[in-house]
């Protein structure tokens, strides 16, 4: 099995026996949950079968000057009448999941693993229920696609549960043969991924969705023992993400320029964080790997953790970006105003402050990251809140 990267740069503090008393609790709550899967609910709108995930995009509305016509974009003001089903059973699965696998690691209890594997047979296994591995019919929108390469977006809780499934081995509950079968649609997942256009296009894509389809390869590399896809994932950080997404201070400019700019920013840096810390070896902590000008994943950190800590200071010190004369982004000096959605939401205990707290030996960022909510109840930071058990990331 390939090592996670130990960050314990923090002496006094045990990450494991912290995260203990939450973590167990949350998994005793999941042991009677029932397993749902996309085949609970069919969208009708779907190009897709019983077993295809299915999705609406988001920010697409019906068109008033023409109701019966093909949708319209309104940037980050998500559609309530979407087909949200298959996303919400997604990070259903995710939240219960991760509460076991991350229990199963800290107590060694079987009734941990058997409830975390009951979902996993069902998702990934079961010929009735699992879900077929490719994403061919997300964030489809009316009139226009029946599916769109950012739709890789949707399964990025599945990077977590591609750890916990790690964290799994082992277990009395977990044979060798449904690790197997468990394991197999992973591998099928990361072929598809990687070879089609939409998960190839996503890969490519300059802001929070490159970083996210970055992170699923990173993680179901990880768990199929695949090196080489694994490698590719470290090398696309160190050359592609950290050095055209990240501007000289740590801010993302891409993020920033968005009607969400806070949430986004956030949810970057989060999910680049903890590429870093799976893509990370022993010889090489990526959390820490500069640059040739200084840049790094933990100047990210410390450029927003300040306003995680207290967010009026965004409204004071974040600027909006803007296309420069050769394209590329610059600074003006334009506050920007609150999120047009969830802005009283965020932020949530972030990943991204205590992967760099260990890292970077900071105990402010430590502190912060202990006051803040674990456990968000609000389905759109859920759904943006894709790292929620460290334990099982950090070991």
């Amino acid at each position: 099995m390939l090592a996670l990267l130990t960050l314990a740069a923090l002496p006094a503090f045990d990450l494991a026996a912290y995260e203990r008393p939450r973590v167990v609790a949350q998994a005793e709550a999941a042991l009677p949950v029932a397993a749902k899967t996309v085949t609970a609910a069919r969208n009708p709108r779907s190009a897709g079968g019983l077993h295809d995930f299915s999705s609406e995009g988001d920010y697409w509305w019906p068109d008033p000057i023409n109701p019966s016509g093909p949708y319209i974009q309104k940037d980050g003001l998500s559609n309530p009448d979407n087909f949200v089903a298959h996303r919400q059973a997604l990070l259903a699965f995710g939240r219960a999941f991760d509460a076991l696998a991350a229990a199963y690691s800290l107590t060694h209890d079987e009734k941990f693993a058997a409830a975390a594997v009951k979902h996993l047979h069902a998702w990934f296994v079961d010929p009735q229920t699992r879900m077929n591995p490719s994403l061919l019919y997300s964030q489809a929108i009316k009139g226009l696609s029946t599916g769109r390469s950012i739709g890789v977006i949707d399964t990025l809780h599945l990077a977590e549960v591609a750890l916990g499934i790690e964290a799994l081995r082992g277990a009395k509950a977990f044979p060798k043969e449904e690790e197997t079968a468990v394991t197999g649609w992973f591998r099928d997942y990361l072929t598809w991924l990687t070879t089609h256009p939409y998960g190839v296009d996503e890969s490519k894509a300059k802001n929070n969705h490159g970083t996210c389809a970055w992170l699923q390869i990173a993680c179901f590399a990880h768990l199929t023992g695949d090196t080489e896809k694994l490698a590719a994932a470290r090398t696309r950080l160190k050359e592609v993400l950290l050095p055209s997404q990240m501007a000289a201070d740590g801010s993302f400019p891409e993020e920033l320029r968005r009607t969400k700019p806070y949430g986004y920013s956030i949810f970057n840096l989060d999910v680049m964080t903890a590429l870093a810390v799976v893509c990370s070896t022993p010889q090489e902590n990526l959390m820490t790997w500069s640059l040739p000008d200084g840049r790094n994943i933990v100047r990210g950190v410390a450029w927003l953790a300040p306003l995680i800590a207290d967010k009026n200071l965004w409204l004071k010190t974040a600027r909006r970006s803007s296309p420069g004369k050769k394209g590329d982004l610059v600074m003006t000096n334009e506050t920007v105003k609150p999120d047009v959605m969830y802005w009283d939401d965020w932020p949530v205990r972030q990943p991204c402050l205590i992967f760099g707290a260990l890292a970077a030996d900071n105990e402010a960022w430590l502190a912060t990251w202990k006051k803040l909510n674990a456990d968000p109840s609000v389905e759109e930071i859920i759904r943006n809140y894709p790292i929620r058990q460290p334990v099982l990331w950090v070991r």
